[in-house]
């Protein structure tokens, strides 16, 4: 057996994960944990239904951070709740649940987000011939392809995510005097949708895209659970995803493409072995947004063998250049888009430091990107040498993680990725991370005077840490010997 591979557990052999083995549960009390289980999810599914109704990031800010907040705490709750239940009811549950959570976010258009109608249109111009790196939406090359929907000419451009381009004209495009920034993967989607969708379709085919995405993944996690023999803790842990508030949201809801990347990463990480076949999947998945390359030193987690690391490289790349072949004969080096542009805005160019809250607490705010670049690096070290092959998610987990809490993203949909790999090694401490991004976006880096910035990252590194330690072998034996003892004098 490589040492990649997946181990095959018999049932009833002692297991080496951070959990202890689940108890049969007794048949009162697996009844009672699926019936509350499934009114959980049932007013999980009504809170998000209701959410994205009711709330947006501007004009409703209320109803969507109260929202918001209730699910979380009905998320947490079922998850606790359905560790109780049978194997096979706690699938059915997940399952059912993820495809509850996600129709319900189909309720609405988009509440928090305007990337779905650069998607859209992105779609529109590659299914009339043209390079969606060549022109930005506002260019009068692109005229003809205008509608009413993603360019109403009504009324005084006023409401939510409703903008002008430099020419006047009324759109719901964010950043419509720019190039798209997506690459090549995620660009093939949406033309694939756009095939496939109804001519008066509008939001509403992207967003069925991203239920179908989100509910496939919790799928492809239980599918992972199963074959890692762990299926007893399977159900819990693809919950973490397929009941997360935020995959609704920003995977439904705002169909954001990063949920493509999820699932491809899912899958490289928990169905394929160190070679060619993980190094071409998770090159799909940097080439749908770039975030999963975090993933892959995780994926090359304790492997020595140079040949081994040469083939997922190579994979890798191969994948992601072939991607851009067709792009490139179209639009040449433009296939970059705005990529640089968006870099800068959002504060990762040399000498901004609109990032990095946390590191900036306690050094100065010149020395605060190194200082990220060189952690980042050490970490990845780390995962590469001393990392669990027969666990890639867990390296992948934890450098994805440190990166998020160390940049200190604005937008909470940059986390689906950490969500998913949350959900592939259960280590729920790191949803905190989800969390400290979502309240930065809808909130604002200050808020009545606070730093929410460095204030919601910085609870979620403490949260984090604290799991850390809980989990550690020192602390489960001081835990031991506390409870022993307990129960002796009682």
């Amino acid at each position: 057996m490589s040492d990649t591979a997946f181990p095959q557990r018999r049932s009833g052999s002692p297991r080496s994960g951070t959990e202890p083995p689940a108890a049969p549960p007794r048949r009162t009390t697996a009844r009672s944990a699926v019936t509350v289980t499934t009114l959980l999810l049932a007013s999980l599914t009504a809170v998000v239904a209701v959410t994205v109704r009711t709330g947006d990031d501007s004009s409703h800010l209320g109803p969507m951070l109260i929202g918001y907040g209730v699910a979380w705490l009905l998320f947490a709750a079922a998850v606790r709740a359905v560790r109780r239940a049978p194997r096979r009811a706690a699938t059915a549950l997940v399952l059912a649940g993820s495809a509850a959570v996600a129709v319900a976010a189909l309720a609405a258009p988009p509440r928090t987000s305007t990337d779905m109608f650069r998607y859209a249109w992105d779609g529109r111009v590659q299914a009339a011939g043209i390079s969606p790196y060549a022109y930005p939406p506002a260019a009068p090359q692109l005229d003809r392809l205008r509608d009413e929907w993603l360019f109403p000419d009504k009324g005084d451009c006023r409401g939510w995510g409703l903008t002008r381009t430099d020419r006047g004209q009324c759109t719901r495009i964010n950043r419509p005097g720019v190039p798209t920034i997506y690459p090549p993967v995620a660009e093939g989607w949406f033309s694939a949708v756009h095939l496939l969708s109804p001519a008066d379709g509008r939001h509403k085919p992207l967003q069925v895209g991203g239920a179908v995405l989100a509910v496939g993944t919790t799928a492809a996690l239980l599918a992972v659970g199963r074959r890692r023999g762990d299926p007893e803790r399977a159900a819990g842990r693809a919950a973490l995803w397929g009941w997360c508030p935020a995959v609704p949201i920003e995977a439904v809801n705002n169909a954001h493409v990063d949920t493509l990347g999820v699932l491809l990463t899912v899958l490289a990480l928990g169905t394929a072995t160190a070679g060619v076949r993980r190094g071409a999947l998770l090159g799909a998945a940097v080439a749908v947004k770039l975030l999963p390359v975090l993933a892959l030193p995780g994926a090359l987690s304790g492997v020595r063998s140079p040949a081994r690391v040469a083939r997922v490289v190579a994979a890798l790349l191969a994948v992601v250049a072939l991607a851009y072949v067709p792009y490139v004969a179209a639009s040449g080096a433009g296939v970059l888009g705005y990529l640089p542009g968006y870099l800068h805005e959002e504060g990762y160019s040399p000498g901004d430091v609109h990032r990095f809250a946390l590191v900036r607490l306690v050094l100065p705010d010149s020395a605060a990107e190194v200082t990220v670049v060189v952690l980042l690096a050490l970490m990845a070290l780390y995962v590469l040498w001393r990392g669990d092959p027969a666990r890639p998610w867990r390296g992948a987990l934890l450098l994805t993680g440190t990166a998020l809490l160390l940049v200190s993203p604005t937008y909470p949909w940059y986390a689906l990725l950490l969500v998913g790999l949350v959900a592939l090694d259960g280590r729920w401490e790191w949803l905190t991370v989800t969390l400290a991004g979502i309240v930065l976006y809808l909130c604002g880096r200050q808020s009545h005077g606070i730093p929410v910035q460095a204030l919601s990252y910085g609870v979620a590194a403490v949260c984090v840490v604290v799991g850390a330690v809980v989990r550690s072998e020192s602390a489960r034996r001081f835990l031991g010997r506390y409870t022993g003892v307990l129960r002796a004098r009682v």
